[in-house]
């Protein structure tokens, strides 16, 4: 194909600064000032959860979403850059399997997340930023979450035309509700870009990546990992079922951080959506999302207890960067924002 007739995305966001030479290599080949052959840099060393590869992987996995400005829309199916994102996807989800304890029994998988703590939970982000958070807490909060919620529901998407039956129709009366049922308006990611509005941030599809540390990066990509792969479909089902199981507790805890804090209504609508929407998500992920993959194929139980157990690890991981920096005094992104107010 000739590049002087290929497509490139006129609205995508700018690709971000690399932070190595993977991402660099990446980036120069996006931008078409370097081959798209495999870089120099060996892969075996290179930190499965550090900034150099899980920005790499970011980057190669948003061309599979809105692109960014000015890079040739083939690209997406470059065999150089799918082979090299094969080999990160590799670093990574060896990692993965290597630090997530297996669980055949997915709904042992689940149980410890339907149980809720009693009084404060000094290791959870949401209680922390209920009871002691400020509103420049929120904010980093929210421009990092920007990287996955202003693409929310996206890449558990991929995962319909891999179901069916009861399965199938559950994962699409969710997704009907996190698209707005209808109403563009509603869309949650709509929503999730009115609550950047309110807190002052600019709600700009990725605007924030070049801020967002890896353990963020990580629990982004991570979704993307398990959609882009018909065989980690139950790993996808499995994620999809912690986040749904774990939302309306910790949106009511985040809309009443928001209020407390003083910020606008709404900021405080996007979670209030959550609470009542994903308790209603929580029962049908569980019974019919889950249950039905795994009435259809009881062989992927061990798939989507790790799915739920990498979810849990990530997240836990991106609590404690979080936690430990704001109990420092200090900002948890890369760089601090600009101030608002």
């Amino acid at each position: 194909m000739d590049p002087e007739t290929c497509e490139t995305s006129p609205r995508g966001h700018v690709l971000p600064t690399p932070r190595g030479d993977i991402s660099r290599h990446v980036v120069d080949a996006l931008r078409g000032a370097a081959s798209v052959s495999s870089p120099r840099a060996p892969l075996t060393t290179v930190d499965p959860y550090g900034d150099d590869l899980q920005l790499s992987l970011y980057v190669l996995y948003e061309m599979h979403y809105q692109g960014f400005a000015g890079v040739r829309d083939e690209l997406e199916w470059d065999v150089g850059l799918l082979a090299l994102r094969a080999r990160l996807e590799e670093r990574f989800l060896a990692a993965l399997r290597a630090h997530v304890p297996q669980r055949v029994d997915a709904d042992a998988a689940l149980a410890p997340l339907l149980l809720e703590p009693v009084g404060h939970d000094a290791s959870s982000v949401s209680h922390f930023l209920q009871r002691d958070g400020t509103l420049e807490q929120l904010r980093e909060y929210a421009a990092l979450r920007s990287l996955y919620h202003l693409k929310e529901a996206d890449p558990h998407a991929w995962v319909i035309p891999r179901l069916r039956g009861r399965a199938k129709a559950g994962m699409v009366a969710i997704e009907f509700d996190e698209f707005g049922a209808g109403r563009a308006e509603d869309i949650h990611a709509q929503l999730f870009a009115d609550l950047m509005t309110d807190l002052g941030l600019d709600n700009s599809y990725g605007h924030y990546v070049d801020l967002v540390p890896p353990a963020a990066l990580a629990t982004a990509n991570v979704m993307s990992l398990f959609g882009l792969h018909r065989g980690l479909r139950g790993a996808l089902v499995g994620h999809f079922a912690a986040v749904e199981v774990t939302s309306s507790p910790g949106s009511r805890r985040l809309a009443a951080a928001l209020r407390r804090a003083g910020a606008g209504p709404a900021a405080a609508r996007f979670y209030d959506e959550h609470v009542e929407a994903d308790a209603v998500h929580e029962q049908v992920v569980r019974h019919e999302v889950v249950g039905g993959l795994l009435s259809d194929e009881p062989e992927l139980a061990p798939a989507v207890s790790f799915g739920v157990q990498a979810t849990v690890f990530l997240e836990e991981r991106l609590g404690r960067h979080l936690l430990n920096a704001w109990y420092d005094g200090r900002s948890a992104l890369r760089a601090p924002l600009e101030p608002h107010w």
